[in-house]
């Protein structure tokens, strides 16, 4: 290809001694694939279809059964767990070991998972136990999708796992009430009840659980997947609301769209990058404070709005290869032993966290970047620039401005630099050094969820702060996308001309954030939707 096009005349190319890295075929076939992008409904609709058709799993519980009739030695099946693999556990005392397994492993400890995690984490075990390669019996697996159907979620410690032999203690957590231990969350959410009080009201008596389902239950990596598919799931909004809200920033500062042109981004070919550009040219589109400071003679912007499509880019293709990574691991087999149709039954390491830990510690560096780029530009609305006012307030002296919210801004970037530590570097042996490295996602998975909440607040922040500053650009109009987004934000806050309970107009920003209002009012006005 010439010049000038995405590929340069000599392209160089890295390989691994001749082996090329993709993806391997899978040989596990969902009634309904779970996507992040889709992750409520896809999980609904997998739900359903199991409630219709559970061949897979009568069929992988026969090989079970078979197993245990010959008298065959299977690892948690007829054997201790854990550095007891060793230790064989006679016929008659197979029922106890399973539920011997749930009391044991059943010690977290902390504030609980919030109860729409804890339901995610419910729907993310019977759709890998729906695979068909787990061997649990059936009574155990149609008990938790009645729970799944009456919406009675289990209460869930979320400190405990280490993240290798699957998130081990909060899913014991999970499965204790089917033996009447536990607790379940209230209807609100706001507090737990007794697992043997609901079990008494809903009619079930507690399972005398059969060889093999202690281990399906508390192997899998559900605890680490449904913290890393909800943020990845509700960070594919909070990207393009960055790119926003920076266009926000940008009108309001007088930025220059230049640096966003389609050329640029076309010689350096990261799709991130290309996309936030492309978000920000639409959303400037007819934009009358673009054409008024055209001829200025400004040369630069600061970094904070000259490489938002650079910064943002980047984040969006590591959030993006986050988002695969999760995706294939919750629609994959995380259990231990495994079951094969053909009778074969072994034991390996696929509930190993690794996979997991490595893309939620790079989730949360791209995530605290887009908040760190957006305190940025926060400071930079109350530096008092090209004509805007110093705290974006004119009478200042009585007023502090907006001068605070931005120190909660860079509390908030502070505190997400220490959460990004990557805990994926540490491991502590378990298990009396049978299990020697444990990657410690379960650590990454908590932490990814505290800077996204983190980010949402910083986010909120600048939207504020930005549509403070675009009331002194008028009469001139900015371009149509930032026009709907500030107009939205002032009919529900108004322009301040003296100091408030700026708590209260956050609270509302932060709505914004979490919510499509903002993006939807755009779609309906550009006729297209930002990527």
């Amino acid at each position: 290809m010439e010049r000038g096009g995405v590929l340069p005349r000599y392209a160089v190319f890295l390989f691994y001694d001749n082996v090329t890295l993709k993806a391997m075929p899978t040989t596990v076939s969902p009634l309904h694939t779970v996507h992040v992008a889709s992750l409520h409904a896809d999980l609904s609709a997998s739900l359903e279809a199991l409630r219709t058709d559970s061949s897979a799993v009568a069929s992988s519980r026969e090989v079970v059964d078979q197993a245990v009739a010959r008298g065959e030695r299977h690892y948690g099946i007829n054997t201790g767990f854990g550095a007891l693999a060793q230790q064989r556990i006679a016929p008659e005392q197979v029922e106890p070991l399973q539920r011997n397994l749930l009391l044991s492993h059943a010690v977290g400890v902390g504030d609980l998972v919030p109860k729409h995690l804890s339901r995610l984490m419910l729907q993310l075990k019977i759709h890998a136990l729906g695979l068909g390669y787990s061997g649990v019996s059936l009574p155990t697996f149609n008990r938790l999708l009645d729970w799944a159907t009456r919406d009675q979620i289990p209460a869930i410690p979320s400190r405990g796992s280490v993240g290798a032999s699957g998130d081990l203690a909060p899913l014991a957590h999970l499965a204790l009430p089917l033996i009447g231990y536990g607790a379940f969350w209230n209807d609100a959410g706001t507090a737990t009840r007794p697992a043997a009080e609901v079990l008494a009201e809903e009619g079930w008596a507690p399972l005398t659980l059969q060889a093999k389902d202690g281990l399906a239950l508390i192997n899998g990596t559900q605890l680490m997947s449904a913290y890393g598919a909800y943020v990845l799931h509700e960070a594919r909004r909070l990207q393009q609301l960055a790119d926003l809200i920076a266009a926000m920033s940008l009108e309001a500062l007088q930025g220059s769209l230049t640096p966003f042109d389609e050329r640029l981004q076309t010689l350096r070919p990261h799709p991130g990058q290309a996309a936030v550009a492309a978000n920000v040219r639409l959303l400037l589109q007819s934009s009358e404070i673009l054409e008024s400071h055209r001829h200025c003679g400004k040369v630069q912007d600061p970094y904070c709005l000259r490489c938002v499509p650079q910064v943002h880019g980047a984040s969006r293709d590591a959030l993006q290869y986050a988002e695969e990574v999760v995706a294939r691991e919750v629609n994959s087999v995380t259990d231990n032993p495994i079951v094969f149709a053909d009778g074969d039954i072994l034991s390996g390491g696929n509930f190993h966290g690794q996979p997991l830990a490595l893309v939620l510690d790079h989730a949360k560096l791209a995530l605290a970047e887009l908040g760190a780029i957006s305190e940025r530009r926060t400071y930079l609305l109350l530096a008092g620039h090209d004509g805007l006012p110093e705290l974006l307030m004119e009478d200042t002296g009585i007023n502090s401005g907006y001068m605070i919210p931005q120190y909660t801004a860079a509390a908030l970037v502070s505190e997400n630099k220490t959460l990004c530590h990557p805990a994926s570097v540490d491991s502590i042996p378990t298990s009396r050094g049978q299990e020697d490295h444990v990657s410690m996602g379960s650590v990454s998975a908590l932490h990814l969820l505290d800077v996204f909440r983190n980010v949402e607040h910083v986010l909120a922040i600048e939207l504020l702060t930005a549509a403070q500053a675009l009331d002194f650009r008028q009469p001139l109009r900015p371009g149509r996308g930032v026009e709907v987004a500030h107009a939205r934000v002032r009919a529900a806050v108004p322009h301040r001309s003296q100091d408030h309970l700026f708590s209260e107009d956050l609270a509302q920003c932060l709505q914004f954030v979490q919510s499509d209002v903002l993006l939807e009012s755009v779609t309906d006005v550009l006729g297209s939707s930002l990527t």
